[in-house]
Order: structure tokens, then C-alpha cells, then sequence
């Protein structure tokens, strides 16, 4: 049966929290406003599907190519949550982020060298996704879904991005520890 519960938190965990394509696309509107930022989000959008199915391929393929793997892709998977519970409890300092142009083609190629998406699109491909399913085009709906799922934390950090910051100065130890205990509990629903 395929565990909703934890990866639904996962991948809200992950999307809505800061990372490159947050913190860009919060400065983005912040600087060209929502409207002239929006291609800057569809561009990352579109990064982010190819990636999810690049993902998706190296998964299958190292699924196939070697059936053992799936159990040390889980705790790899589970090691990387491990990591991002210890970087929520103690957060980074600088979370600025460069000024983008804005334009759809950075947006897309910010992709290609954003090592929290990668780790994201492999760890759940091969934890979550492909342990219940194989079948092409529900894979690929899959990737699609991650990829809609991003979109809409871009659009609300680009939306809300200073109430978000605001958010997070305010209760942000609340939140953080709220984080870290639901992304434990994903590590634990792994190996369920």
C-alpha cells in the first residue's frame, strides 16, 4: 500500500520550506514584482519537471540494473532526511539569495545546478514512488505532481514572501521543530 501520510508530508516539507527556488523567486517578485516574475517561475517549473524526470530515470534505471538497491536507496533516502532534520533545527543564518532576471530560461537552468531538487526528485523516486509503482505513465504523474506541487510553493513564496519571512522570524524555532518531527516521522513510515 502506498504511503500517502508520509509522502504527502515529504513533499510539502520540502517544496514549502526555503531552498534555492523559494528564497529566488520570493526575491524575484520582491524586485520585478509578481506579474513581470511569473515567467521566472514557469521557467522553474518547467527545470523542475525535467529534472523530477531524469530522476526518475536514474531510479528506474539503477532499479533494474541492480534489484538489491532499493534498500540501501531507502536508507540513503532516510539519511538525507536525516540531514534535513538537522539543518531545520539549526538553520542557516543567510538565506539571501542573488537578484534573478526574472527571465523563464533562468529560471529553467537554475534547475540544472539546484543539489536540494536532485536530492529531492532521487530520494522520492526511490523511496516513495517506485517501490509501488512501475508503470511509465503513472511515474511520469508522479513527476508532473512534484512538479505542480513546487509550483505552487513558488507562487506562494513569490505572493506572500514577506509574510512568509515574517512568519518564520516570528515563530520560526515553532516551525522548524514541527518540520523536523514530521520529516522523523517520513524517515520512520520508510522502513514500515
Amino acid at each position: 500500500m502506498f504511503p500517502w501520510p508520509s509522502f504527502i508530508s515529504y513533499v510539502l516539507i520540502i517544496t514549502y520550506t526555503p531552498g534555492p527556488n523559494n528564497i529566488m523567486s520570493m526575491n524575484n517578485a520582491k524586485n520585478v514584482g509578481f506579474r513581470k516574475g511569473f515567467p521566472f517561475i514557469l521557467g522553474i517549473f518547467t527545470g523542475t519537471f525535467i529534472i523530477m524526470n531524469l530522476c526518475l530515470l536514474f531510479s528506474v534505471f539503477l532499479y533494474s540494473a541492480v534489484p538489491k538497491i532499493q534498500f540501501p536507496m531507502k536508507l540513503l533516502g532516510a539519511a538525507y532526511m536525516a540531514y534535513l532534520i538537522l539543518k531545520t533545527l539549526i538553520p542557516s543564518k543567510n538565506h539571501e539569495a542573488r537578484h534573478s532576471s526574472g527571465k523563464y530560461i533562468a529560471g529553467a537552468l537554475l534547475q540544472l545546478v539546484n543539489p536540494k531538487l536532485m536530492l529531492y526528485g532521487m530520494t522520492t523516486m526511490s523511496s516513495f514512488i517506485l517501490p509501488h509503482y512501475s508503470n511509465p505513465p503513472v511515474l511520469i504523474l508522479f513527476s508532473f505532481l512534484l512538479s505542480v506541487v513546487g509550483f505552487s510553493s513558488l507562487v506562494c513564496w513569490s505572493l506572500f514572501g514577506s509574510l512568509f519571512s515574517m512568519l518564520f522570524s516570528k515563530h520560526g524555532r515553532v516551525l522548524n521543530i514541527i518540520m523536523a518531527l514530521l520529516l522523523l516521522y517520513c524517515i520512520i513510515a520508510l522502513f514500515l
